[in-house]
This record gives C-alpha cells, structure tokens and sequence, in this order.
C-alpha cells in the first residue's frame, strides 16, 4: 500500500489503514454521514490530524461562486473525499480532481464503503496534459 514514489504515500497508507478498519467494523450499507464519523474517530484513534466538513469558498475568475464542504483535509496535506455508494463511477473521480483544483491541493483520496469490499482511489492534481486516467490509482481491498 505504501509506494515512496507518491507524495505522502505513508500518511495516504494509514488513512485508508484507517477505513479499512471502519469497514471492517460496520461492513456497507450505511448513509456516508455514518462513515464520516466513525472515520473521523479511527483518526483520532490512530493520531492522525484532520478537519471534518471544512466549509471552503469556491471562486470563479475571481469571484465568489458559492461554498463547498469536503469530507475531509488530513494534517493539511491531503483531501479525502468519501461516498458510500455499491461502486464508484467517473463522476465520483472527476468530484475529487475538481475539489483538488479548487482548493489548491496536491493529493487526495477517494473512499467508498458502500461496496461489499472497501474502493479507494489516490487522486493527485492534474498536469496540463494528463486524462483523467491517468491520473488516478484504482485499488480494491478484499476483505
């Protein structure tokens, strides 16, 4: 799970260490809101520094567009972004890179405990001319 050639490949490790112990525990099938507490309490468990549904301005060209809260921002590092959802989809990915973009971050993840099995996906901001596909990590953990 830990690749020294990704950006904060080691803190990114625990983080989905972390979700992988809260599926574990609750299996699938409940709302995101339920995910997004128990994972904020394995975080603190596990000393891990992170803010929960951070309200963030959303600009356009400047100007003031509206607000969004992302799940998550870990020790300032990295944006996770949860669904609970029977499987990811594109919109999900293109969700995490568009909130990447906005909020000037390198790094994020995206977590689904909606499957029978955890999905999670490394999401990391876009270069100039890269697809989207390449510029996700798809992974899947069997339980």
């Amino acid at each position: 799970m830990i690749d020294e050639k990704y950006k904060y490949s080691e803190l990114t490790g625990k983080i989905i260490g972390c979700a992988m112990e809260v599926h574990k525990y609750l299996g699938n099938g409940f709302q995101e809101v339920v995910y997004q507490r128990a994972l904020s309490i394995e975080l603190n468990m596990q000393g891990i520094a992170h803010v929960r549904e951070q309200e963030m301005p959303l600009q356009y060209k400047g100007f003031d567009i509206g607000t969004r809260r992302v799940d998550f921002f870990i020790e300032d590092k990295i944006m996770l972004e949860i669904k609970a959802v029977k499987e990811l989809e594109d919109v999900h990915l293109a969700q995490a890179i568009n909130y990447l973009e906005a909020y000037g971050m390198e790094i994020g993840l995206l977590i689904n405990f909606g499957s029978t099995s955890l999905q999670f996906k490394r999401v990391m901001k876009p270069k100039r001319n890269q697809s989207p596909s390449e510029n996700q990590k798809n992974h899947s953990s069997r339980q």
